[in-house]
């Protein structure tokens, strides 16, 4: 197991993981802001969805769903239909000038990860990708976990310094 002083400098790395985060968000067209992009990508992850399905996956309230979703078939980019099993509910499904848009997004998101990460060796960018999947396992889906575990770090407590809290703030909807 790591030692304290290694939980707490990876504490430190997550809260600093913002200015990344918010690098990715300036390469967004103006017209589509992060919560419209991360409507697209989900749609075009996990496929067509309920509402109430992609309100879980955003992590966000129906209402942010709403005003997301709002936005992006105001342009086209998803259509609504009624869900055949319950009339009162709507299919979101990706358009093709959603797909067209979520694949600029995608080009623009992986020229700027290869801009900045050019220096990387692919092992490097690989045992990234492994170590982040591995990090997201081991918490299960952030998302939906109850807020004990997310408040209660796995580190060794020692009775003159109390645990650190984990910022929630570094969660992704995808």
């Amino acid at each position: 197991m790591a030692e304290r002083t290694q939980y707490e400098e990876l504490m430190r790395q997550f809260s600093a993981f913002g200015a990344v985060r918010r690098e990715l968000g300036r390469i967004l067209p103006s017209d589509c802001p992060s919560g419209s992009a991360a409507v697209l990508t989900l749609l075009g992850r996990h496929g067509d969805m309920r509402m109430s399905k992609l309100a879980e996956l955003l992590a966000v309230d129906m209402s942010v769903t709403s005003r997301h979703v709002a936005h992006v078939a105001d342009r086209g980019w998803i259509e609504r239909s009624a869900d055949p099993s319950d009339k009162r509910s709507r299919i979101l499904r990706l358009t093709s000038s959603g797909q067209v848009r979520l694949d600029e997004l995608s080009r623009r998101t992986a020229q700027l990860l290869a801009d900045r990460l050019g220096d990387w060796s692919d092992d490097e960018v690989g045992q990234l990708i492994r170590l982040m999947a591995r990090l997201r396992a081991d918490f299960g889906d952030c998302r939906t976990a109850p807020p004990s575990r997310l408040t209660a770090p796995h580190v060794p407590h020692t009775p003159h310094s109390p645990h650190p809290e984990l910022d929630r703030t570094t969660r992704t909807p995808a």
